[in-house]
């Protein structure tokens, strides 16, 4: 039975389980629930903290873990991103008092105040830092006022906790994370593969729509340039022998263009569906 870690509480939870049941796995009703067992699907799921789902799949403890990327590079643990699941998008960045710092190589010598210490100090080791790193638990934001740190590095989202704070952002991003699939290297446990194929379909379906509309025969080409699909758009016969009915996956941001472009060649009856599930 594949054994899956999923986060249990904080922003990716939520968002984690509502794609699992998506991709058609049981998940648990009540958040005090700490295992879920889907028999029909040979699957078991761990609630755990999100900070020590990379532990847990780095050990060999569990065979698979849904956490974010930034958390798992923080473990520094012996795992693999599988897949990237488009949802939990943050930056990590350094910040500081306002006009006192604009590149990392002002950080020399200084004090960082950071809760991903691990991954920080791979960050500054990369590029020939030599900080005082300061690891604290949470309020980052306060160290710099409080006298801990010279700056800090933080996942920043608005940057109005930063502004309150007195502090700007400074130099590039640090890591931009997201919700990711990460295992241990070389290991595809049994199961493993439908779980990816799952996701992957969840993750396709929320990206695109399915559009059909009608076209003129020797209009087919132009409007297929505009619908290409994955592979190639189908395209039936209509009883109106100078038309053809066409079906096309497209990018659901792109909806409503595709729409006046393919309104304006001539196409007619266009209608657009959501798609609930898929396999590509």
């Amino acid at each position: 039975m594949l054994r899956v870690a999923v986060p249990n509480k904080g922003s990716l939870s939520e968002a984690a389980s509502g794609m699992l049941a998506e991709a058609g796995y049981r998940q648990r009703r009540d958040s005090r629930e700490l295992v879920m067992v889907d028999p029909d699907n040979e699957i078991e799921f761990f609630y755990l903290r999100p900070r020590d789902i990379a532990v847990y799949v780095g050990t060999g403890t569990l065979d698979v873990g849904i956490t974010g990327r930034d958390l798992f590079l923080d473990a520094q643990v012996d795992a693999d991103e599988l897949l990237t699941l488009g949802f939990g998008g943050s930056t990590f960045r350094f910040a500081g008092p306002v006009g006192e710092f604009s590149d990392v190589k002002q950080l020399h010598g200084r004090r960082l105040a950071t809760s991903y210490d691990g991954l920080l100090r791979s960050y500054l080791s990369g590029r020939g830092v030599e900080a005082k790193v300061v690891r604290l638990d949470g309020a980052v934001e306060s160290s710099v006022r409080l006298g801990v740190a010279d700056a800090i590095a933080d996942v920043v989202e608005t940057g109005n906790t930063l502004k309150a704070a007195g502090m700007e952002v400074f130099g590039e991003p640090i890591l931009k994370s997201e919700a990711v699939l990460i295992g241990r290297p070389g290991e595809a446990p049994q199961g493993l593969d439908v779980l990816i194929r799952r996701l992957r379909g969840v993750i396709v379906a929320r990206e695109y729509v399915m559009m059909d509309y009608d076209v003129r025969k020797e209009l087919v080409e132009e409007a297929a340039a505009l619908t290409p699909g994955l592979e190639s758009p189908t395209v039936s016969p209509l009883r109106d022998s100078d038309w053809v009915a066409v079906r096309s996956m497209v990018k659901r941001n792109q909806t409503n263009r595709i729409m006046d472009e393919l309104y304006e060649i001539g196409a007619r009856a266009i209608l657009v569906s959501s798609i609930h599930a898929c396999r590509i």
